[in-house]
């Protein structure tokens, strides 16, 4: 017997095949129009070394790069949690990630920013401190080429396979 919530999804799904949506990850889909094509810009800090290498991740490895991206990442560190002593105890990381993707020729594919937010505790010793913002830093980079990610896939159905 099939109850009201599978009768809703299967609906739901016969919709969607029907409105000319292409999986991003499937035959013709964004996805394979930039796998391989990407070449991020050249690392200059150690959060731009875990943003290109999660680019890679999603993106593949530069095999035939066919458009260039180009990107600022800043993060602004917060204090979040102040005891009556004046002691912060917990900070946020506030980051932001400016983006252009270029094709052949220098033309503006697309562009944009991003941002996102994590935070770390400083109530360990101070090694547990510095890992910790480390480990901060790395989630904020990884959240910021995602999104990144994101919104090229979303660009890709424009461009040429």
């Amino acid at each position: 017997m099939w109850s009201p919530d599978r009768r809703a999804a299967l609906l739901g799904l016969l919709a969607l095949g029907g409105c000319g949506l292409t999986p991003v990850y499937g035959p013709g889909g964004g996805g394979s129009r930039l796998w391989g094509r990407v070449r991020p810009r050249d690392p200059d800090t150690p959060i731009d070394f875990i943003f290109n290498r999660r680019l890679t991740e999603r993106l593949g490895p530069e095999d035939s790069a066919l458009y260039d991206l180009d990107y600022r990442i800043n993060v602004g560190v917060v204090p979040q949690a102040i005891t009556t002593d004046e002691v912060t105890t917990r900070y946020s990381l506030n980051g932001t990630a400016d983006f252009a993707l270029t094709g052949p020729g220098g033309a503006v594919v697309t562009q944009g920013s991003v941002s996102s937010f994590t935070s770390y505790s400083t109530t360990g010793t101070t090694i547990s401190t510095l890992a910790a913002e480390g480990d901060a830093r790395e989630r904020l980079a990884v959240m910021l080429a995602d999104q990144v990610v994101t919104r090229l896939l979303a660009a890709a159905s424009s461009l040429s396979g």
